[in-house]
């Protein structure tokens, strides 16, 4: 058995958890923030046999899109002052890690 755990941009959430309870997986939801821009994620955590983690990883990457975004960014200049102009960055896609497990257990 295996535990994924996927984290997705919020823009994408909903449809990546309605296409995992169409395709038949159960999820938990966890809300997290990504360290990088501090934007919503939502980390799925998903137990499912080894033949299942190749689809499971479809469903999300067919539902979890990459976009541009433009963030601030803050410029020191030699004479001490700052400049604020933004810069494009790739959000949204998805981050997934599968670990094995040694027991699960459904009470």
């Amino acid at each position: 058995m295996k535990l994924v755990y996927a984290i997705i941009n919020n823009d994408d959430s909903h449809a990546v958890s309605s296409a995992l309870m169409n395709n038949g997986f159960q999820t938990t939801k966890l809300v997290s923030t990504g360290g990088f821009l501090m934007s919503g994620n939502t980390t799925f955590l998903l137990c499912a046999d080894d033949s299942q983690v190749d689809e499971i990883i479809n469903v999300i990457k067919e539902h979890s899109n990459k976009r541009k975004q433009f963030v601030p960014n803050a410029a020191s200049y030699g004479d001490g002052s700052y400049s604020s102009f933004p810069v494009e960055v790739s959000v949204g896609g998805a981050t997934i890690f599968v670990t094995d497990i040694e027991r699960f257990e459904k009470v």
